[in-house]
C-alpha cells in the first residue's frame, strides 16, 4: 500500500499539511525563497498564488514504462514553474505568456482530480512540476485518501528542490522522478535562472533516494516506490552529462534508474543561444551512452536518437526489486 496511507491513519498527514500551509505564509516551498505572503499575492519567481494551478490532467503513456503501462500513468500538470529554462518544452504551461489563474481549482477540486484518475484505472497519480505547489498537494492528497485514493503518488520534478520541503514530504511521495539538468551553475543561471541549481538538485537528489530507496516494481511491471532520474542531453554538452553520471555513480549509486533523454529541440527561447540552437547529434548522444557504461549505470532506459522513444537494452541485466 502507498506510504501516504499511513500517515493519514496516524495523523501525520493532517499535521504535515498544516505546517506546509503554513509555510505558504512566508513562502519557502522552493530554493527562490520569496517570502511573500502567497494567501494575499502571487508576485513570487513562480507567479502563484495559494490555489493550485492545473494546466490539465490525463492518462498519460508517454512516461517511463514502469509509471505508464497499459493504462497510463494518471498526470496532473501544474501550471507556472520555478526554473525558467530557456529551451522547455512545455513553455505553453510553464511560462506562459498570458497568466494561467483562470486554470486555479480549490484543494477540493485537486483531490477530485486524483481520484477521477483512479477511477479510469491509472497506475499512479503524476505531479508534475510540484515544486510550487507542494504544500496544496500534501493537502489534497490527505483529502483524496481520506475518500479512497490508493495508488502511488510520483512526484515529477525539475530537480531544484528544498531539502524543508522535501524532508516534509517523507513518507507522502512513493516515487521521485526528478531530473539533473546540469552539473555547471554558470550554465544553470543563463538557460534556467537558477545560479545555484547543482547544488539544490543534487542534496536532493540525496535526500530523495534517503527516503525510498531504489526503484521497487510489482509482478505486473509496475513501479510501486523508488527513485528515477531523468537527465535530458543538450547541444554542446551544456548539462554536462558526464559529470552528472559521474555523481549519479559515485553519490547515489550504480544500480540507481536513470531514464537518459534525446529529445531536445530548440523551442521556446532556444533560438536566441547560439549554443542550444540546434538539436544534439548523434555522436554527442552516443558519448553520453558511452559513459553510462563506462561508469556501470546499467538500470533504467534510453531513449532512441532517431525515433524519440523508450527502449531499454540493458533493462534486464539488473531488474528493479521487485514485490508480489
Amino acid at each position: 500500500m502507498p506510504r501516504y496511507l499511513s500517515l493519514l491513519e496516524s495523523g501525520e498527514l493532517h499535521d504535515r499539511s498544516l505546517v506546509m500551509g503554513n509555510l505558504l505564509r512566508d513562502c519557502t516551498l522552493c530554493p527562490r525563497e520569496c517570502r511573500i505572503d502567497r494567501t494575499q499575492d502571487a508576485s513570487g519567481f513562480c507567479r502563484s498564488g495559494h490555489l493550485p494551478i492545473v494546466a490539465s490532467y490525463c492518462a498519460h503513456h508517454g512516461e517511463e514504462p514502469v509509471l505508464s503501462g497499459t493504462r497510463g500513468s494518471g498526470t496532473i500538470f501544474f501550471g507556472h514553474c520555478n526554473l525558467r529554462c530557456v529551451f522547455c518544452q512545455n513553455h505553453q504551461i510553464s511560462q506562459p505568456a498570458h497568466s494561467l489563474r483562470g486554470n486555479e481549482v480549490s484543494l477540493e477540486r485537486l483531490a477530485g482530480i486524483m481520484l477521477e484518475l483512479q477511477s479510469m484505472e491509472c497506475h499512479n497519480i503524476n505531479f508534475v512540476s510540484p515544486s510550487h505547489f507542494a504544500a496544496q498537494i500534501v493537502k489534497g492528497v490527505e483529502i483524496a485518501a481520506s475518500k479512497g485514493l490508493r495508488i502511488p503518488l510520483v512526484y515529477n520534478t525539475n530537480g531544484y528542490e528544498s531539502l524543508n520541503t522535501l524532508r516534509l514530504l517523507d513518507g507522502v511521495i512513493d516515487i521521485y522522478l526528478p531530473d539533473l539538468k546540469y552539473s555547471d551553475n554558470s550554465a544553470a543561471l543563463e538557460y534556467s535562472k537558477a545560479k545555484d541549481y547543482v547544488r539544490h538538485a543534487r542534496s536532493s537528489i540525496v535526500e530523495m533516494k534517503r527516503q525510498v530507496g531504489d526503484l521497487v516494481v510489482g509482478s505486473d511491471g509496475i513501479a510501486r516506490s523508488g527513485l528515477i532520474i531523468r537527465h535530458l542531453v543538450l547541444p554542446n554538452d551544456l548539462a554536462g552529462s558526464g559529470e552528472s553520471l559521474r555523481f549519479i555513480r559515485e553519490e547515489i549509486e550504480a544500480k540507481t534508474f536513470i531514464s537518459t533523454m534525446s529529445q531536445y529541440f530548440p523551442t521556446h527561447k532556444a533560438g536566441k543561444y547560439p549554443l542550444l540552437s540546434r538539436p544534439i547529434g548523434q555522436r554527442e548522444y552516443e558519448k553520453v551512452l558511452e559513459w553510462l557504461d563506462r561508469f556501470g549505470l546499467e538500470n533504467g532506459w534510453v531513449q532512441d536518437y532517431s525515433s524519440k522513444d523508450y527502449y531499454c537494452p540493458d533493462f534486464k541485466k539488473s531488474q528493479p526489486f521487485e514485490v508480489d
